[in-house]
């Protein structure tokens, strides 16, 4: 029974306007997951972790992300919801857990969006230089100088997210023009390398058990699943797609497109560059790929795709995590500013505002770390580790929420319950031994990327501010969220209320 008063109506419910199909669905969680910035930058760094085995890590991790995958589609099939995992684990495993997993994606996504925005900034200054433009005035553009990357990524950050703001329909319109251009360049380009590259295939760049250590092995998969991460974008506009069945059918082909170009990109670099070329050129690294292979001005069209590929997955980023925190909002877990919907575009756009500010300021606050390669590396590290937290407690939720499948179908219940299970457990220990090496390798806290307690202070420096959160979200915010773990319903006529 409703604790409203009698005679009061019900507050409007604010409702996201559904217009995407399955086709705009896969532009969001393509762009999200941004294949041509994992493979310019994320194959670079994962090399200096894993050495030639890139391949093998790939393989390895699509996996238990495949697991992941299985567990948010069958969960979007029985309760779709802009919050998605914050909702599932709240109402199969608990309000607090659940919180986190909204709280965690929402940090891990700012600083996403911090990360690459400053690739942004990397990418145009390169294509700058490309053009002649070396300096303005008496300052040298450097493409691998935080601070100026960072400034230039800024500009394109404020630009995507304005774009945001008017709908994902118009978004996903601009993104799918620029995965088209991308994916048709990154083809050319990783089958040209794979034909021609001097460097001879090897069947060991498939052996995981080649890797130089254990420490290695569980870096290298959590460098992989950041690779992956994002393919659950097309649950965050479940409510905006015109059948819900579409986000899972989006986010099954997101995912494994994203494995094929993965192994053709690792391929393709691995024929094409050494190991020490590969994991030396960071940001620059699919300028240089472009560089070996072809002469300007065909040179200058991966760092072109590359462009492509950061200013989309900045708009995609923004995307989800807006209508995470309208979701979160919804439920007065967060403050009202995140579920106000335009009238004009039907979007939350001033949480979609709010969420670009806040990565500015966070993009800024990474100007500590001088060098980008740095910054990149210890953002993907600590952004590995809460993105494996949040998809191992999704996976629980489906195996206590499936839990019942073991009994009545054999074989739906290990694909609903036993898969997503080990998934989750793979995750986590994962996440656990990397914490520990990062914990272990190190005697003093300093603000550098190769200090292993300033690795792990940042994820444990997110998940702390999530308990903090949830704290005031209970005790003062009242949020009827913590009393059962159950989000308001998409398709439910009203918000939830209660007394106060």
């Amino acid at each position: 029974m409703s604790d409203r008063p009698l005679g009061v109506d019900p507050p409007a419910r604010p409702e996201l306007r559904k217009s995407l199909s399955v086709v705009d669905g896969v532009a969001v969680a393509a762009s999200s997951t941004a294949a041509t910035t994992s493979i310019g930058i994320g194959l670079g760094v994962t090399a200096g972790v894993v050495g030639p085995h890139l391949p093998a890590i790939m393989l390895l991790a699509f996996l238990p992300v495949l697991g992941i995958a299985g567990a948010y589609s069958r969960l979007n099939g029985v309760e779709p919801n802009a919050g998605n995992g914050y909702v599932w684990v709240g109402r199969s495993l608990s309000p607090w857990l659940g919180f986190m997993v909204g709280w965690v994606n929402f940090v891990a996504s700012v600083a996403f969006l911090a990360y690459t925005t400053a690739v942004t900034g990397s990418a145009l200054l390169q294509l700058a230089g490309e053009a002649g433009l070396h300096r303005i005035g008496s300052l040298g553009l450097d493409p691998g100088s935080t601070a100026q990357t960072t400034a230039v990524g800024i500009v394109a950050l404020v630009a995507v997210t304005l774009t945001a703001v008017t709908g994902v329909r118009t978004a996903a319109r601009l993104q799918t023009g620029l995965l088209v251009f991308e994916y048709v360049v990154l083809l050319g380009f990783c089958g040209y390398g794979i034909v021609t590259g001097p460097h001879s295939f090897s069947l060991s760049w498939f052996d995981p058990f080649s890797i130089p250590s254990a420490t290695a092995l569980a870096q290298g998969l959590l460098l992989s699943v950041f690779c992956y991460w994002g393919f659950e974008a097309a649950f965050t506009v479940n409510e905006e797609v015109r059948d819900p069945r579409d986000a899972s059918r989006a986010g099954t082909i997101t995912l494994v497109t994203m494995l094929g170009l993965f192994l053709l990109g690792s391929l393709a670099f691995q024929r094409v560059l050494s190991q020490g070329e590969l994991a030396g050129h960071g940001a620059q690294g699919l300028a240089y790929y472009g560089d070996r292979l072809a002469d300007r001005p065909l040179a200058a069209l991966p760092l072109v795709a590359l462009m492509f590929s950061a200013v989309a997955s900045l708009q995609a980023g923004v995307i989800p995590t807006a209508r995470g925190m309208f979701a979160m909002s919804r439920d007065r877990t967060l403050g009202p500013v995140w579920s106000k919907v335009s009238t004009r575009y039907g979007t939350p756009a001033a949480g979609t505002l709010l969420i670009g500010a806040l990565a500015v300021v966070v993009a800024a606050g990474a100007l500590v770390i001088p060098r980008l390669a740095d910054m990149i590396d210890a953002i993907v590290n600590a952004v590995g580790i809460v993105v494996a937290l949040s998809y191992a407690l999704t996976a629980l939720a489906a195996a206590v929420r499936f839990r019942s499948l073991l009994r009545d179908d054999w074989w739906q219940g290990v694909r609903a319950v036993v898969l997503p299970t080990l998934s989750a457990l793979a995750l986590l220990g994962l996440g656990g031994y990397l914490g520990w090496s990062f914990y272990d390798s190190a005697d003093h806290l300093e603000l550098r990327a190769d200090n292993g307690w300033f690795l792990l202070l940042m994820p444990v420096a997110m998940i702390v501010s999530g308990f903090v959160v949830a704290v005031w979200a209970k005790w003062v915010r009242r949020s009827p969220y913590f009393r059962t773990g159950a989000g308001t319903d998409a398709d439910s006529p009203e918000l939830l209320t209660t007394s106060n």
